[in-house]
Formats: structure tokens, sequence, C-alpha cells
């Protein structure tokens, strides 16, 4: 079950606001609902301003984006990179910045946006993107690829993996390539108002080679760090990924 956390912090911000001024108006003010609220009311306030317009934190349930991110990675995302958004509508009002390639972004999942998805941005409107043999290029130019060597999956994959170290324009960021992996081969030109994504785990990744560009009004934010990471099946914390920071 997908849960609306903001449209849930916002009817409990309006409940506890319209509690507490009934509270007021008729004199109740030392009744325990109006007392509740009152106390509630800053706290959850300011959860709702930090996690709509500031930074709101998800986790990371699959492996489409190792090994940038792991599955029970713990992240934040800045979510005035691209735009500050209403809650709930998500319409934007402030113009602060728009996606740069290689950004690492969160956005709502074009064809069920109750879904929150993460990939890297590879194509910006007017691009023209090629993906064969494995190779991504963008308007002509071949994003480079430097072997590092055999991946060793975390999570305990028994695929043949390779970790490579791929460079798109001036940004450099590992992927992974899986021996007999799906080409995802595709070629597509990135559509006005829309940004081409995909997986660093590059044959491992539902995304736009699959199902199409990312609408710029389904942007949720730039993913910038992780600050915590957690999988029980693989013995709890891993401390050593506290505080990376997401490139």
């Amino acid at each position: 079950m997908n849960i609306d956390f903001s449209l849930l912090l916002v009817l409990l911000v309006l409940f506890c606001g319209i509690v507490w001024a009934l509270g007021a108006l008729l004199k109740q003010g030392n009744s325990w609902p109006v007392e509740y609220a009152r106390s509630f009311f800053p706290l959850l306030l300011l959860v709702l301003v930090l996690r709509s317009f500031i930074f709101e934190p998800f986790r990371i349930p699959s492996g489409s984006m190792k090994p940038t991110l792991w599955i029970g990675d713990f992240i934040l995302v800045n979510k005035f990179a691209y735009g500050v958004r209403l809650p709930v509508i998500h319409k934007k009002f402030i113009d602060v910045g728009m996606p740069e390639r290689g950004d690492v972004a969160v956005f709502r999942f074009p064809r069920d946006p109750r879904l929150d998805y993460i990939k890297r941005i590879v194509g910006l409107p007017g691009d023209h993107i090629q993906y064969r043999d494995k190779t991504l290029t963008v308007n002509g130019v071949v994003a480079s690829q430097e072997l590092i060597g055999d991946y060793l999956d975390p999570d305990g994959g028994r695929s043949k993996i390779v970790e490579k170290t791929e460079t798109l324009g001036d940004i450099e960021h590992q992927i992974l390539i899986t021996a007999n992996g799906n080409n995802g081969e595709m070629e597509f030109t990135v559509p006005k108002g829309t940004y081409f994504a995909v997986g660093d785990n590059r044959d491992n990744s539902n995304d736009s080679r699959y199902w199409g560009p990312v609408p710029e009004e389904n942007l949720v934010g730039k993913a910038f760090l992780v600050w915590m990471h957690f999988n029980l099946k693989n013995g709890g914390i891993e401390w050593s990924r506290i505080g990376d920071r997401i490139k």
C-alpha cells in the first residue's frame, strides 16, 4: 500500500490548526484535545515545511542504481534543486533550477505517479540518445567506459557482473554491466519538457529505455547524501556508507 505522506501531513496540520483555533475561539484552551493540537501543530508544520520544500528522506528498495546506491540505503533529496513545488498537487511556484546531465534524480513514475523512482539523468530536452552494445551515446558523443573489475554484489548476486567508470560529459560515475544481460538497445530523441533517465545497474533497471522519458512536472528532487544504510538481510547497518555523497 502506497501512503501519500504529504497529504497525510497536510491533513494533520490542518486538523491541529483548526482544533487549536476553535479551542481559542470557544475559550476551551485547557481541554486535552486543544492542548494536544497546540503541542503538535508547530512540530507537524515544521516537518511539513522541511519535507515539502527543503529535504525529503527516501529508502532505496531495489538494486537498479548499484553500485551508486545499495538496497537499504536511506538518502536525502534536495527538494528545491528543480524548483519549489506545493505539496500534494506538486505545482511548481518558484523556478530555481533544472536537472543537469549526470544528476541522480527522484521522480514520480510516469506510468503510476504514486510510485517514486530514482535514476540518473542522461538525456536533457532535445538530446539524441542511443544505447548500443551496452554503451551510451548522447548527441553523437560516446560515454566512455573504463573497466574497474569484477563486482562483488553486497546482496549476493550470482551473475557475472563487472564494474566500470562511465564518463558522461564532465561527470564520472560507476556503472554495472552484467554478462548476457538485457541490452535494452534503443535510439531516442528526448522531447521538450522531458528527461531521459537510466539506472547505473544497466542490465537490471526498469528505466526510460523501456517506458519513455520523465516529464518535468514529475521531478521530485536531486539525491545528494546517504544518511543511513540498513538491510537486515545483509547484517543490518553498514557504517561505512553513512555520510556518502551521491554523485
